[in-house]
């Protein structure tokens, strides 16, 4: 088997799945109505200068004009200028859009334009080469900086700015960082080179199916297969422009049968939105994703093993470290991550599932940073945030738990019922002959049923007649008590 990279196109949203060995291993989901403008850029025309505020307007196409800050047209050291000396109503500016247009607010926008690759930012407003701030081993850091310069000076006429070096970038070969320089000139002589006149867009931050090509191509990749016609086209003309070389390994697939479901991607995707996943010994994990962070308990569930107690735990955490480590890939997970190993004795036992989850999380092209093993059979990962998570992407809270994953049992809501009614015999005791209860289903079947013993004790004390009504709407926590 070998490495693929499949994307599922349509007008709406575009799916990309890598596959490797014919297992899944990480999906991205970009949907149409949801692609921010941030990063775009315009060539716009200044309609109103503000020199109270030392800002003005800018046309740049959209509903609303763009505003930008004197400070962010001229970076140059000491105190920024006055708005008036940078620029004039009237005059063309390129400008790149730094966050989306929010109600009435059009878009902020900066003149110091940047263009990012899978390793590298390039920058306009620099001239020094920049290392994140997360890469923190300083000879990683020396190295990485050596190669940039390098190539800068061997192509010195080429690009007049300046490079940061992404968190991404931490132990990438030379190869690749030359590669990214190499498309980032071609993207830049690209812009620079368009005429359109003011307002208009004349760069836009890569779509995903292209985003691919950029970002996801790496040498063991031997096919891109895509579904749509037009999306191959539109990946064709890209990898002719910019990387030519990768051109071979894209392929259409135009067969009747869905291009994941051939691959058994959206049976994959289901499972990565469940909470509980199983493992092929009988035993599973439980996933709990929160804001503060991700939990995830193993359990041994029906595993019973051959020989002992202990080999039986030992053989389920190895299996699950794993599957954890696919899962983190999958559902996107980020931040930081705890997993409660079922607890084991054998210290080396210990030692071993924890090397063989650094071993699975080494795989992953996102930066992880794992701890060891507690006394309590306690793990943290913390896994670096590049997107929303997978749960995230395609999931809502529920409007009936609120996110708990929880609702009262019927019996509760019963209870709350005849609580309700016995509120309303005391506050209105004569003015009315029954009550009518409206619930779902379950509880009107519930109350007829199971408490029926106990409505005609409530009838009998309180004096009324209970009427019941069923409302298909109603969740099962949802209720009202009407006075007949």
């Amino acid at each position: 088997m070998t490495d693929e990279i499949l994307v599922n196109a349509t007008p709406m949203e575009t799916r990309v799945a890598m596959v490797s060995n014919g297992l899944l291993q990480e999906v991205i989901i970009e949907r149409s109505e949801n692609r921010g403008l941030v990063g775009n850029i315009y060539r716009g025309k200044v309609v109103r200068v503000l020199p109270g505020m030392q800002a003005a307007f800018v046309e740049i196409g959209l509903e609303k004009a763009a505003f930008i800050h004197a400070a962010d047209i001229d970076r140059s050291e000491g105190e920024t200028r006055e708005i008036r000396q940078l620029i004039k109503e009237g005059d063309d500016l390129c400008v790149q859009i730094t966050k989306d247009p929010i109600s009435s607010k059009g878009a902020k926008i900066t003149a110091s334009l940047s263009i990012s690759s899978r390793y590298l930012v390039y920058m306009t407003d620099i001239k020094q080469t920049g290392i994140s701030q997360r890469i923190d081993d300083e000879v990683e850091r020396e190295r990485l900086k050596g190669i940039v310069t390098s190539v800068k000076e061997e192509n010195c006429s080429e690009l007049s700015g300046g490079f940061i070096v992404r968190t991404a970038a931490e132990q990438t070969s030379e190869n690749d960082i030359r590669k990214d320089m190499a498309l980032l000139q071609k993207l830049w002589h690209s812009l620079e080179k368009n005429t359109e006149k003011s307002p208009a867009l004349i760069h836009e931050d890569l779509p995903l199916s292209l985003c691919v090509l950029r970002d996801h191509l790496r040498d063991d990749v031997e096919k891109i297969r895509v579904d749509s016609r037009e999306t191959i086209q539109k990946m064709e003309r890209f990898c002719k422009k910019f990387m030519p070389e990768s051109l071979p390994l894209l392929e259409w697939y135009p067969g009747g049968r869905p291009i994941f479901e051939l691959h058994h991607v959206e049976q994959e995707i289901k499972h990565a939105l469940s909470r509980r996943v199983g493992l092929k010994s009988g035993g599973y994990i439980v996933f709990d994703q929160t804001e503060a962070m991700t939990t995830i308990d193993v359990n041994t569930g029906g595993f019973v093993g051959h020989r002992n107690l202990e080999e039986t735990l030992f053989k389920t955490n190895l299996e699950a470290a794993k599957a954890i480590a696919l899962q983190l890939r999958l559902r996107n997970l980020g931040g930081i991550i705890i997993i409660d190993f079922i607890d084991m004795q054998d210290d080396e036992h210990k030692e071993q599932v924890h090397r063989t989850l650094e071993k699975a999380l080494s795989t992953d092209y996102t930066r992880c940073s794992i701890s060891g093993v507690t006394e309590l059979g306690l793990v943290q990962v913390v896994r670096k945030r590049t997107r929303e998570s997978l749960e995230q992407t395609l999931c809502e809270s529920c409007t009936v738990c609120h996110g708990t994953g929880m609702v009262k049992s019927t019996e509760t809501v019963c209870y709350e019922i005849f609580r309700a009614i016995l509120r309303e015999a005391r506050d209105y005791d004569h003015d009315h002959d029954a009550y009518l209860i409206l619930a779902s289903q379950y509880i009107v079947d519930h109350l007829l049923d199971a408490e029926s013993a106990n409505v005609a004790e409530l009838e009998s004390f309180i004096g009324k007649t209970l009427q019941f009504q069923v409302e298909s709407v109603y969740t099962q926590e949802q209720f009202d008590v009407i006075l007949l």
